[in-house]
């Protein structure tokens, strides 16, 4: 393996990591205004705040205002449609579970990004990969603590890790024309013309009223945050297009199967958020579960700083 791959490798990885960081930072704040804003409303500021980021990190970097351009606008389409669904059957789930739960249900989403790679894109990956993320999965069932109860928000929790896995992977498809800051620049655009049309629709609140968390976070009436407030609306806008533009970088430059373990770094976070935020503390085996969980990326980490030959066998 050439230095170049090896740095390009490595790149990649730190930018999964601190995509999954600055993403796990956006589903605390999400949680944290779950409780008294309308999930459009959110989602209107937060694409606010993420255009405004993306904007001035094309101007900080010099890159040009032209990497906007694309030629492939039905794509774009397609992905950010996607992302829409997989961001709302996701925060709605994260509204009406705890955030530990939500969290570890959605981890099925990267074996799903490594089975997507390897059927539909033909990804090379090899058994130490498929291994990783295995294991990866064995450490979030551990930390599900199942107990025989069904909630029907962990049905849109896997909606989400399904349209989640397919956006990842259509990343890797449009590599070759579209940059991770051309990408997430529309599916910020996306969140905006639906907040608008679901605000102007909904945003009176003439549909609000339900017992159920999600519901009442689909249909509550919009009203002006405190300033308090307006520090997690201004947060969540961040570490969304941080998250996302480091994650589309790491996706488009790597096979996602590489890629995927490294999502499981926000697992930990959120059981420290729980502990902080929440006031729960992991048992044993919660323990368990992110030893799993770590080990598998690390690992992979490893068998891609060890590899030299035979890339396809990893």
């Amino acid at each position: 393996m050439s230095d170049a791959h090896s740095r390009n490798v490595l790149i990649g990885i730190s930018c999964a990591v601190g995509g999954a960081v600055a993403l796990s930072f956006n589903d605390l704040f999400i949680k944290e205004l779950s409780g008294g804003y309308a999930l459009h409303q959110v989602i209107l500021v937060r694409g606010l705040v993420g255009v405004a980021f993306i904007l001035g990190v094309i101007r900080v970097s010099g890159m040009g205002f032209s990497v906007l351009r694309t030629g492939r606008p039905w794509a774009h389409l397609i992905r950010a449609s996607i992302v829409m669904v997989s961001n709302v059957t996701y925060f709605l789930g994260l509204a009406a579970l705890p955030m530990a739960n939500a969290a570890a249900i959605g981890f099925v989403a990267p074996v799903l990004v490594t089975i997507i790679s390897a059927v539909v894109l033909r990804e090379p990956v090899g058994w130490h990969r498929w291994g990783a993320v295995v294991a990866g999965l064995l450490g979030v069932v551990v930390m599900l603590h199942p107990e025989g109860q069904f909630h029907w928000a962990a049905v849109l929790i896997l909606i989400s890790a399904v349209c989640y896995a397919t956006t990842q992977n259509m990343t890797r498809w449009l590599k070759a024309t579209e940059s991770a800051v051309t990408i997430n620049f529309y599916v910020q655009i996306a969140f905006l013309l639906v907040s608008v049309v679901m605000g102007t629709w909904v945003g009176d609140g003439h549909l609000a009223g339900s017992a159920d968390a999600s519901l009442a976070f689909l249909f509550r009436a919009w009203l002006w945050p405190p300033m308090r407030d307006w520090a997690f609306f201004v947060g969540t806008g961040v570490a969304v297009a941080a998250g996302g533009m480091l994650m589309g970088h790491a996706y488009r430059t790597n096979p996602p199967a590489l890629i995927a373990p490294f999502e499981y770094t926000s697992m930990p976070l959120a059981v420290i958020y729980g502990l902080v935020f929440f006031g729960t503390f992991p048992d044993l085996q919660g323990w368990i579960g992110i030893a799993l969980i770590v080990g598998a990326g690390l690992y992979t980490l490893y068998r891609e700083t060890v590899r030299r030959r035979r890339p396809q066998a990893a």
